[in-house]
């Protein structure tokens, strides 16, 4: 089932309504990763406020969300002695079939799968698991037990929630941004014809064209009519259902896993051909006055062959669905803020995670054709998660900004107003006690805050690719550029916040008039103008005299913590990885891994949390909330470690030439020197993909003048040893390709709107000639139809579903498929999997036959 986004809160007021403190908790399943961190203590705040208990459960990856399943979800199910309850699933297995993966399969005829669990599923990672969204209602299986048909609920239609939908229903409920309703229309379609489709036996036999539709449903109608449905071969329907199981389109699974995950839809329950019938085909025409003939009833091999024509025709749109590639839709921290919006909940603290949580994508290439390089706009600021639509969601935090952070009436002299409008950076809060948010137009830089001028800039992704900062002549380039901004290399080699204010305030303007020289337009953004407003600021937010943080170093900040961890830091800003300083300990399987990495979620957790600390100390603050600030600056050096480990080693590995070129994509592998224990991580291996595949991009750029692969952009396999346990992980990157162009799609957008109208007029004017001569047909008329149909399709061609994205999770499946390499796939990134040492070669070479990009 799916929840549209209009009846957001829907579910929210029903547990409001339903629960109290003896209740059972509801239990909360958050994925490592900085946006869903975010969403989780949104959603934990807003628990809070209405004292609903909750517990929350980090989860590394499908073998962790299976035991929580076994450990956690089965046992609140009736028919393990619980009371049912809520599980709320926040960017976990959105792409996976959860009634399978959390064990709510496993019951006896009769019974409710779900065993009154409620599962909400939230989750930006595409595409849908569509047995989740179109299905997911247990409650159907049990509309037919004693063979006397029952219509469906109301309260549900094709997976659709409506108003009246009541608590205490189990089932799986995904939370819809929008998409669902917008483009799944023919996969609705496909899916639910499929579950009310009677089961045939497929024996693959080449089937011809001569049935027509309306009789394969007309034949539906006639054959679904009875107590217990039976397969064609005289079989009943549950004998077969293992070799259904085998012959229904799969787009996953985890092949080192004794739980297999298959992504799939769901075989349909028994009796929903029954409850809902098809539509009838309209009867022949038939000469007045004459009896008409009985036409006699189709042969069953004739009726079967025309149902499983009408199968493969919609397992077909299933299977291109599931074969488009990933892809990312809107950040869950959002559609949580947009939760607390309906609920009339919002704040500042709550506008802040959603903010950090949408800004962090960026770090992690998540954009509307998967994970890849992000393409810089000409406004300055990046195209980040989803180009426009992205863009929209930006824009609607700002004007959330203005709304909850009114100008501050004590300035009267207008001394942070017009700072703002020169567009200097804030690096200090404007009293004590601010704690507001203030949009900034930040700089591509990195850690600007909190690190000097010039490291900010040579470890910045977007200025190391394009001034190719790796290189003697590169780190030139860059010193001409601040050479001609009027900074010297003793000023911008120390602290930013302690250089001289007269450069400060000129920086931005002095970027503008330089930058474009080197080929950096989108360093920063624009002066703020009538026509574009604030596009591409960023955010900024104080903690009085404390801290003052931007959202992208946040999101920085958050994310080393989950990746390295607090712990793995000295306090002198060296690893521990280094001789005779602790080092973790690993596992053969990666459980100890795993909870190394649950604990660095508590780490970061509290990172972003806000409690109060001893209120008595400061007496001018005392009716102030208190913000810990300073669990988030202790994260400052390790992500200054590992940024600086991402420098060396991507330069490294374009210096001495690793990065081989096969047939499909690019390949680096990470095996030595002092940081390869850092890129054992998927996350951390994922962002020096990302700088070494910019790096490449904007090389292939200056060398053809354009984006290689025919505009696809040139993707990237990069692989570190993870030398304790004897596997690499590898993540695939894409190439750049295939970003929405907002103007280019504006322009075909017009242009098919005004082909649109084109063809309604000539259809007005041909309808006015029927009247006017019913005995012409005007053929003339219809030709230049057709002929104007046939315009302008190397247009739509660019536009195709799918064009570009990151197609590596289904290449990683077909490989372990055909081969026997020992490849886990337990990362909820699809692009990510582990291998054998032995293995990595083998796996490269099949790889590189497939198609990695759409």
């Amino acid at each position: 089932m799916y929840l549209p986004r209009n009846l957001i809160s829907h579910l929210y007021h029903n547990v409001q309504r339903t629960y109290h403190s003896q209740s059972p908790p509801i239990v909360v399943l958050v994925s490592l990763e900085p946006d869903a961190l975010c969403a989780c203590r949104i959603l934990a705040s807003l628990f809070k406020r209405d004292f609903i208990p909750h517990s929350i459960h980090p989860i590394s990856g499908y073998n962790d969300l299976a035991t929580a399943g076994e450990d956690l979800v089965q046992p609140m199910t009736t028919q393990r002695g619980g009371t049912g309850g809520v599980v709320v699933c926040l960017g976990v297995g959105g792409m996976v079939d959860m009634s399978t993966t959390l064990g709510l399969d496993n019951v006896s005829d009769g019974d409710d799968p779900s065993g009154g669990v409620q599962i909400w599923l939230i989750d930006a990672r595409r595409p849908w698991n569509l047995g989740n969204v179109f299905a997911g209602r247990p409650q159907d299986a049990l509309q037919e037990i004693d063979g006397n048909a029952r219509s469906r609920q109301p309260d549900v239609v094709d997976g659709r929630i409506k108003p009246s939908f009541k608590a205490g229903q189990g089932g799986i409920i995904v939370y819809d941004d929008g998409d669902v309703e917008q483009d799944l229309g023919a996969e609705r379609e496909a899916y639910i014809a499929l579950s009310n489709m009677p089961h045939v036996e497929d024996d693959g036999e080449p089937l011809d064209d001569s049935d027509s539709a309306s009789e394969v449903s007309e034949s539906i109608n006639g054959a679904g009519h009875g107590t217990k449905r039976k397969s064609w071969s005289g079989r009943e329907e549950g004998d077969d259902e293992s070799e259904e199981e085998n012959r229904r389109p799969r787009r996953r699974r985890r092949s080192d896993s004794s739980n297999t995950i298959t992504p799939s839809p769901s075989r349909p329950p028994r009796g929903i051909a029954d409850s809902v019938p098809c539509t009838p085909s309209r009867s022949p025409s038939h000469v007045p006055g004459s009896s008409p003939p009985e036409a006699p009833p189709p042969s069953p091999r004739k009726l079967r062959r025309r149902i499983l024509r009408l199968r493969r025709k919609h397992e077909s749109v299933l299977y291109k669905y599931y074969s488009l590639g990933a892809t990312y839709s809107e950040p869950i921290s959002s559609i949580l803020y947009s939760l607390a919006e309906a609920l009339g909940r919002e704040d500042n603290d709550l506008l802040w995670h959603a903010i950090v949580g949408v800004s962090s994508l960026e770090l992690y290439g998540r954009s509307m054709t998967g994970v890849g390089i992000s393409t810089s706009l000409d406004s300055g600021g990046s195209a980040g998660w989803g180009g426009q639509r992205g863009e929209q969601i930006r824009q609607i935090l700002r004007d959330e900004v203005r709304r909850l952070n009114p100008p501050d009436p004590a300035d009267t002299r207008g001394e942070n107003a017009r700072g703002e409008a020169y567009g200097v950076i804030p690096t200090t809060a404007r009293s004590p006690t601010d704690t507001s948010i203030r949009l900034s137009p930040e700089p591509r830089f990195l850690l600007i805050r909190h690190w000097s001028l010039y490291d900010s800039m040579l470890h910045s992704p977007y200025l190391a690719a394009r001034l190719h900062v790796w290189s003697d002549v590169g780190r030139k380039r860059l010193h001409k550029l601040l050479a001609k901004m009027g900074v010297s290399l003793s000023q911008c080699k120390q602290s930013y916040t302690h250089m001289d204010m007269e450069l400060k305030r000129g920086l931005r303007q002095s970027l503008l008039t330089y930058a474009p020289m080197y080929g950096l337009d989108g360093l920063v953004p624009p002066s703020a103008s009538a026509g574009r407003g604030k596009e591409g600021w960023g955010f900024v937010r104080s903690w009085g005299w404390k801290a003052c943080l931007s959202a992208l170093d946040v999101g920085v900040i958050v994310g080393a913590i989950l990746e390295v961890g607090k712990s793995g830091m000295h306090t002198d800003g060296k690893s521990y990885d280094q001789p005779g300083m602790k080092k973790e300990v690993f596992d053969e399987d990666g459980k100890l891994e795993a909870e190394a990495w649950i604990e660095r979620f508590w780490e970061a957790y509290d990172a972003l949390g806000k409690y109060v600390t001893g209120s008595a100390m400061v007496e001018f603050v005392i009716d102030l909330p208190h913000y810990s600030i300073e669990a988030l600056k202790q994260g400052l050096l390790t992500a200054q470690h590992l940024h600086r480990a991402i420098l060396r080693t991507g330069s490294s590995l374009i210096e001495k030439r690793q990065i081989r070129h096969l047939r499909a994509f690019r390949m680096a592998v990470v095996k030595e020197g002092p940081d390869v224990q850092l890129f054992t991580h998927p996350a951390a291996l994922t962002k020096l993909a990302l700088w070494v595949g910019e790096a490449i991009a904007e090389q292939e750029k200056e060398q053809r003048g354009k984006i290689g692969k025919h505009g696809k952009g040139t993707p990237l396999v990069m692989a570190g040893l993870n030398e304790a346990r004897g596997v690499y992980v590898i993540v695939g990157t894409g190439g750049g390709g295939g970003v929405v162009d907002i103007a280019l799609q504006e322009r075909r957008k017009q242009k098919i709107e005004a082909k649109a109208r084109k063809k309604h007029e000539k259809e007005e004017k041909r309808e006015k000639k029927r009247l006017e001569r019913r005995e012409g047909s005007h053929d003339d008329d219809e030709e230049e139809t057709e002929e104007g149909d046939s315009d302008d399709s190397d247009d739509d061609a660019l536009d195709e579903r799918g064009y570009g994205r990151n197609r590596f999770g289904n290449a990683f499946q077909e490989v372990v498929d055909e081969t026997n390499a020992r490849v886990k796939i337990d990362s909820f990134e699809s692009c990510v999997v582990e291998i054998k040492k032995e293995d990595l070669s083998g796996f490269l070479e099949s790889l590189s036959m497939k198609a990695v990009i759409g």
